[in-house]
């Protein structure tokens, strides 16, 4: 399983949410470039990084520091936020980012969404899949849907996509524990590569969900409130 640690930006900062409220951003630390080296040097390869801003904004604001990032360390960066067009992912890739997640577009603009993953592939583009009460919630998690969120994912699945990011955002920032009862209903119903979002709190935590076979895992404020260190991460990497 990959252990992905995340680092969340608004205004240029690392930052960590409860259940996606913007109100609640707690600054965790000023420099997101020596965060990630920090994590670099402690074995981690992989960063889900996610622009906030952007989100928000409806488009991709903190390009630059996902170019510091994967021009200064060697990372394997899963990028999101604020994606909304073909500009918008050709400026993530050429910036540096390895993978992407859309969750927005595959609502707003389904059409867009498989142009792209017939373009860059089912290896760059994961389906971020986002619920609250398991109906599906879109830019930055300030609106939300109807659509049921294993119905939403076994739609794409159908149609090509193999990477899927689920967030539980009543777990989000919480450090609540995982969704393990809406994950193992995912991966019993659908044999993708499932990562794992949101609510993770300790190290037995990470490893019911590798228990599970989740391709990858998470792990945000646990980190950031010592929970969970970065030593214990790459003793499990």
């Amino acid at each position: 399983m990959r252990i992905i640690p995340a680092i969340d930006l608004i205004n240029g900062k690392c930052v960590r949410l409860s259940k996606g409220a913007y109100e609640t951003a707690k600054i965790y630390h000023e420099n997101p470039l020596e965060l990630a080296k920090e994590m670099e040097d402690h074995g981690i390869q992989y960063l889900h990084l996610v622009d906030l801003d952007g989100a928000k904004a409806h488009t991709v604001q903190n390009h630059r520091i996902l170019y510091e990032i994967a021009t200064k360390t060697n990372l394997i960066i899963d990028f999101g936020g604020g994606i909304k067009t073909r500009v918008d992912l050709e400026l993530v890739f050429s910036n540096g980012a390895g993978q992407v997640t859309l969750g927005s577009m595959a609502i707003n603009d389904p059409e867009l969404f498989m142009e792209c993953l017939s373009s860059y592939g089912a290896e760059r583009i994961m389906l971020g899949a986002d619920c609250r009460n398991r109906k599906i919630a879109t830019q930055g998690w300030l609106e939300h849907s109807e659509i049921d969120v294993l119905d939403f994912i076994r739609k794409y699945f159908e149609s090509g996509v193999q990477y899927v990011v689920c967030t539980d955002i009543a777990r989000d920032g919480m450090l609540s524990g995982a969704a393990n009862e809406l994950y193992q209903e995912i991966l019993s119903s659908l044999p993708l590569n499932l990562i794992a979002s949101g609510g993770v709190s300790c190290m037995n935590d990470l490893k019911v969900l590798k228990s599970m076979a989740c391709e990858g895992a998470i792990v945000g404020k646990a980190l950031y409130e010592g929970r969970i260190t970065l030593k214990q991460l790459s003793d499990l990497c």
